[in-house]
């Protein structure tokens, strides 16, 4: 596997949901074709040259050295620190990768700061062992889909979803804290599916993210994806509150102005999305 050198590894992330961030892999095994938020930025910036390039990815060889000098000075301003937002730390078919990810989660936390992670891929069982491992930490997986044929073409190189809910489920009987992003959510053009079979599959989880798919032009192509998105969350929400699940919406999910209005929760009128009291990530 390829290697390079960062000058700096610890950085406050711009997500909504977010807090610090650590992206140690440049590049995504995955392949994924929504088409893909990172794979578009980083190509923008000149990270990558092309798709081939990014499913081909590159570890930080100095990852653990750079924390050590950044921890001291960032920690009293961390709240926790999110793996990743730039790539994925359970990839398959890299154990490198997922080494170095085991590596980075055990040192945070050993200097009192707790991780979330987010992943297509399977959750290595180490991650049980609650000596090394805060068991405060959140463990989440990306599932916007139970249809295999509609993740061979989109997610191509990832677990398929049967396994990666089993993962999941695999920590949360340990007792660990888990979440599930439901983004981006494909609309019926795409696939044809119900949200209520996905969420009755992670009704054990602890939160649940919700969001539609941008940068996709089939979505516009779909007549009624306002409505259908608001439609969506709706449904979300009903679900999450019946079942005592936190939840979080993403920003420009909802169209305020669309037929299908959402009333009677919370609702922050200049971002225009929806959450529940406990939902932050903290």
């Amino acid at each position: 596997m390829d290697k390079i050198i960062r000058k700096s590894l610890l950085y406050k992330s711009g997500v909504e949901y977010g807090d610090y961030t650590i992206n140690h892999v440049i590049g995504c095994s995955h392949g994924c074709n929504f088409p893909c938020y990172a794979f578009m930025l980083s190509k923008r910036f000149g990270r990558v040259k092309s798709y081939e390039e990014w499913i081909k990815p590159k570890i930080v060889s100095n990852a653990l050295e750079l924390l050590d000098k950044e921890i001291p000075k960032l920690k009293d301003k961390i709240h926790f620190v999110h793996l990743s937002f730039m790539t994925d730390p359970f990839m398959m078919g890299y154990p490198e990768v997922v080494k170095l990810s085991l590596e980075i989660i055990k040192k945070l936390n050993k200097n009192g700061i707790k991780v979330t992670t987010l992943t297509k891929g399977l959750y290595p069982d180490e991650l049980l062992d609650k000596t090394n491992y805060d068991t405060g930490n959140e463990y989440g997986i990306t599932l916007v889909s139970l249809d295999e044929n509609f993740k061979r073409i989109y997610e191509p190189y990832s677990s398929n979803y049967r396994d990666r809910i089993e993962s999941l489920k695999k920590l949360h009987n340990a007792g660990l804290k888990t979440w599930v992003s439901i983004e981006p959510y494909p609309t019926p053009n795409i696939v044809n599916q119900d949200l209520r079979d996905i969420l009755n599959e992670i009704s054990f989880v602890d939160k649940i993210v919700f969001g539609r798919l941008n940068y996709n032009k089939k979505v516009s192509e779909y007549l009624w994806y306002k409505e259908f998105y608001n439609y969506c969350t709706d449904v979300v929400i009903k679900f999450c509150e019946q079942h005592n699940i936190e939840y979080h919406i993403k920003e420009g999910t909802i169209t305020e102005d669309a037929p299908y209005i959402l009333e009677g929760y919370k609702k922050d009128t200049q971002k225009l999305f929806y959450t529940n009291k406990k939902v932050a990530i903290k």
